[in-house]
């Protein structure tokens, strides 16, 4: 392993991490005052270690509960999806799970909330930022990520609606074992979860690029180079200076656009650059591997 692979190997592990902390750090201060259930195998575990305490007066420690739901997901992802992608996603699972079991408990005396709206939002903003710096580490965290990465790549479907009908089942049982309000504040903690995820990670969003320029050879190859996704050209008239122009057409990453246009700029500082919101993208994309 070279400096550079280890290096990044490093800063994976601390992501994760500090993912894991802060999840942890959330379970147990704004989810545990207001009552809440988030999405997900968390949210699982969370109510089978409660209906367990409650109903049979059992206490299952959280992780236990969350291992044992992560394990064949896990195995699928390991065998379908990548081997160091499924082994930091494990990492993440198994220290997520060990910090909320041993976090001192004087962090649920930090946070007292009496309103279950401020412990919706702000700790959905919490779950938000916990979960994007574990996909910054080229990870997710366990559970129904698998699922829905499995499916995307192995069946090229979208598989997030099978994901939310997953959560609203899960809302469904909190509410009748609980109490409903407890379910309806929960929605809000999963939406301000998804939120700031479209505001803080885009690795998952694609944007496109109409590009009129006169040098339309070097910035295909700019963005060949730097994103790895083609281009296609279309020649036309510019009407204002009654001149013949190139305009190249590509999808790219979100998260390339803002290099990719400053690129572009300094190869030809005359370049008129539209970029528009891909809403649904069908056909060949280039995906970055997982490992």
């Amino acid at each position: 392993m070279n400096k550079k692979s280890l290096l990044y190997s490093v800063k994976r592990v601390l992501l994760i991490t500090a993912g894991a902390l802060l999840m942890a750090f959330n379970l147990k201060t704004f989810v545990h005052a207001g009552g809440l259930i988030p999405g997900g195998f968390t949210g699982l575990a969370l109510l089978i270690k409660e209906s367990a305490f409650r109903f049979g007066g059992v206490n299952v420690p959280f992780s236990i509960i969350l291992y044992v739901l992560n394990a064949i997901p896990a195995i699928i992802s390991f065998k379908y999806i990548g081997k160091w992608f499924t082994i930091y996603s494990g990492l993440m699972v198994i220290l997520s799970g060990i910090f909320t079991d041993w976090m001192p408990a004087m962090f649920i005396r930090t946070i007292q909330l009496h309103d279950m709206l401020l412990s919706a939002v702000f700790g959905g903003l919490l779950n938000g930022v916990a979960i994007c710096l574990c996909l910054y580490a080229g990870a997710t965290s366990g559970g129904t990520d698998f699922i829905a990465v499995f499916i995307s790549e192995k069946f090229r479907k979208d598989a997030w609606n099978y994901i939310f009908i997953g959560n609203c089942v899960i809302l469904s049982l909190a509410a009748f074992l609980f109490a409903l309000d407890r379910a309806l504040y929960s929605i809000i903690f999963q939406f301000t979860t998804t939120a700031a995820l479209y505001r803080l990670y885009r690795g998952y969003q694609q944007k496109t690029l109409f590009i009129i320029t006169s040098k339309s050879r070097e910035v295909y190859e700019l963005i060949r180079d730097e994103t790895h996704h083609a281009a296609t050209s279309f020649t036309g008239i510019g009407y204002y200076k009654m001149a013949e122009r190139v305009m190249l057409y590509s999808v790219v990453s979100a998260a390339d656009v803002n290099r990719l246009v400053t690129a572009i700029k300094k190869i030809d500082p005359g370049a008129f650059i539209n970029v528009v919101k891909t809403e649904q993208l069908n056909g060949r994309f280039y995906q970055r591997p997982k490992d």
